[in-house]
């Protein structure tokens, strides 16, 4: 069983709950090992994230230029927030073995997008940037997937009317997925679902992780629904508890 973690921070950080098998016992077409695995790379991302949230104040200042947020300060902080909530040591993992690859890969991606974003985060005169929690993760997801190539791949969407960035769209397992499963209504909160992709060559092993909105979600997807945020999009109108977002996981079977 994978210890519940929660994050949440300034707007656009959600809560990660996650376990190997919910209250209902429902059987997973993941092994207990693929669970993990995802578990883990899902859970860096979402440190790495929550990072970006708490610093959000610093990015936005607009009198300040160079902010001391490095890449490798970043991926030190997410580190940090990984192992608070119960994660082993992320470098821990064999190097060679699939997990080690997956998770030095998420890593590094954190380290990249950081640092080739820093005329962003530290441009002066500027208040709002645009470089929030969401993009940030998008971009780490990009990152990883050039490393991975065809090993995996991880990308943060949402059921299609919450998609904001056209990028984020889930396909169509995806869409299934949660329609079937996250938005059911006896599905347990918190609870990964997993399936085999028969559509895909491999088949790969999909792996669902529900996030939901936090009590700091509500400044951007609350309500009143319509009224728009400081990122430009209408607010959604949502609850804190309802389904915001959802990891998900391609894994090649070992």
């Amino acid at each position: 069983m994978i210890s519940i973690a929660r994050f949440s921070g300034p707007a656009a950080s959600l809560v990660l709950l996650f376990a190997l098998q919910g209250p209902s016992g429902a059987q997973q077409a993941a092994s207990e090992e693929e669970l993990r695995i995802a578990g883990n790379v899902a859970a860096m991302l979402q440190s790495a994230r929550t990072v970006i949230a708490q610093h959000q104040g610093t990015i936005n200042d607009p009198d300040k230029g160079d902010k001391g947020l490095t890449g490798a300060l970043v991926l030190e902080e997410a580190v940090a927030n990984y192992r608070k909530n119960g994660g082993a040591d992320p470098e821990a993992a064999d190097p060679a073995s699939y997990e080690g690859r997956l998770m030095r890969a998420q890593m590094e991606a954190v380290v990249e997008v950081i640092d080739s974003n820093q005329a962003t985060i530290n441009a002066e005169g500027v208040g709002f940037k645009g470089f929030i929690p969401a993009t940030f993760a998008r971009l780490v997801t990009e990152a990883f997937g050039r490393r991975v190539g065809d090993d995996a791949s991880i990308k943060v969407t949402a059921p299609p009317e919450l998609v904001r960035n056209r990028q984020s769209r889930p396909d169509a397992w995806e869409v299934a997925a949660i329609r079937d499963y996250l938005l059911a209504a006896d599905w347990p909160h918190g609870q990964i679902h997993s399936g085999i992709d028969e559509a895909s060559a491999g088949p790969p092993v999909r792996i669902m992780v529900p996030e939901y909105y936090a009590p700091s979600c509500m400044s951007c997807h609350g309500g009143p629904k319509g009224e728009i945020d400081i990122s430009g999009y209408p607010k959604e109108g949502a609850s804190e508890g309802d389904l915001g977002g959802v990891i998900s996981i391609r894994l090649v079977r070992q």
